[in-house]
């Protein structure tokens, strides 16, 4: 018997994360079949596919402005949110509305549950339902084009059920081993499963194996592979309001700092000329307004304070890379907050020897590291360094309010997240603006 009818928002988005005691389930015949009850609204509309470890949301984020700036109407879906659920789930920067999350999954509960009935099938998952959901609003909302991005992997990813204009491989580092594989070549199998018989692919990969196994599958399904360079992406200024970058023959800002954005831009700009056939112009237009919070997201005050979505051990370098070159110096607080799943150690070597104290915190997912063992850990790859489980974020804030030098949160997204919403109802007596 289906539960009672959601009637407000908080009760749809509480029965949505309910559904996540379904767990995670790879495979496309559950999303098949229920894109196949409501109508297959996917085959209506067009897409880019942006898969890859790091760099995937800032991609997309970037694609979506050099579409909009081009004038198309354009669906962004990407995941986790930082604050609001509806930032999922977006068209033209503005979020799906509740009433329409409401009204969206009240008529797919009956659809998700005639799958579960269906021989062999199982009930959809959280995000096969969120990605039911976005597929069916774009569609109404007649989008000219959706910048499309994977949740987790690539092959069997709720995701791959749609025929893309371009698809788009960031990079590939170790990351989901429980669920991607536990070697470079297994995980790329997994990325470049997005590929498609025919369809442009771009790829900013840059390991040898995982180039092989991304190049051979576009050779095996005749995909033109276009490959972009960290070499041939050349940072020409950059301050903490963005940079300046050269790569594929053009000049352009983008308001994100770090190589690895240089890097993500570069890939944007092959995927726009690919997929949009649009004129650079139009394309660095768009790149300078791109939008993506929680990506070394400065906030100036005392102290400076840095929110940074990096979670895994390549995404930890890039983000001390950039604090490296714009901090060196400075006395670095770290709020530290990882989920269980991921390579505590790999990113704490790479961050936690750059601060002169780290507070570590439990992150708000039922996923989040014990933060007493995450400080242990800290200490052991950086003994020098004063660590202390401060437990959660608001202790931490609250004492390292008005110190000198620089605070980062990072270590998840759904940190991130937690900080942006807490700045929006206290905005730091201090001062804190952004």
């Amino acid at each position: 018997m289906l539960a009672s009818r959601p009637v407000t928002y908080d009760q749809t988005v509480e029965y949505l994360f309910g559904i996540r005691l379904f767990g995670i389930k790879l495979g496309l015949e559950n999303m098949r079949a229920l894109l196949g009850l409501m109508g297959n609204p996917h085959e209506r509309l067009r897409f880019i596919h942006i898969a890859g470890t790091n760099g995937k949301g800032s991609v997309a984020a970037m694609l979506n402005a050099i579409g909009k700036r081009a004038g198309l109407r354009v669906g962004l879906y990407t995941s986790p949110h930082l604050v609001s659920f509806c930032e999922r789930i977006q068209v033209n920067d503005v979020p799906i509305p509740a009433a329409d999350v409401v009204r969206l999954v009240t008529e797919l509960r009956p659809l998700m549950q005639r799958v579960a009935e269906m021989p062999g099938q199982a009930h959809p998952t959280f995000f096969e339902a969120v990605t039911a959901v976005a597929l069916r609003y774009f569609e109404e909302q007649r989008c000219d084009l959706v910048v499309w991005e994977t949740g987790l992997g690539g092959r069997l990813d709720a995701t791959n059920v749609v025929t893309p204009r371009a698809s788009v491989i960031t990079n590939i580092q170790h990351d989901h081993a429980a669920y991607l594989g536990d070697t470079i070549a297994k995980i790329a199998v997994e990325k470049a499963g997005i590929i498609k018989p025919g369809v442009p692919a771009i790829t900013a990969a840059s390991e040898r194996v995982a180039l092989d196994v991304i190049g051979r599958t576009a050779r095996e399904l005749g995909a033109p592979l276009t490959q972009v360079r960290a070499e041939d992406c050349r940072q020409l200024r950059e301050d903490l309001c963005g940079q300046t970058v050269r790569a594929g023959g053009i000049e352009f800002g983008i308001p994100l700092l770090g190589a690895h954005q240089a890097v993500n831009a570069a890939t944007a700009v092959a995927a726009a000329r690919t997929a949009l056939n649009l004129p650079d112009n139009v394309i660095c237009s768009g790149l300078a307004a791109t939008k993506w919070p929680g990506r070394f997201h400065v906030f100036p005050g005392m102290p400076t304070l840095i929110l940074d979505g990096a979670h895994n051990p390549a995404a930890a370098a890039a983000l001390a890379a950039v604090i490296d070159r714009h901090f060196r110096g400075q006395p670095i607080t770290l709020i530290l907050g990882i989920l269980r799943d991921k390579n505590c150690e790999g990113f704490c070597r790479a961050l936690v020897p750059r601060a002169a104290a780290v507070l570590t915190v439990r992150v708000v997912s039922d996923r989040a590291s014990n933060p007493a063992e995450l400080a242990a850990v800290c200490r052991q790859v950086a003994s020098p360094t004063a660590v202390r489980n401060a437990n959660t974020l608001a202790a931490a804030l609250d004492e390292v309010r008005g110190r000198c030098g620089v605070v980062v949160i990072a270590g998840s997204l759904f940190l991130v997240g937690e900080a942006l919403a807490h700045l929006e109802h206290r905005r730091f007596e201090s001062g804190l603006n952004q």
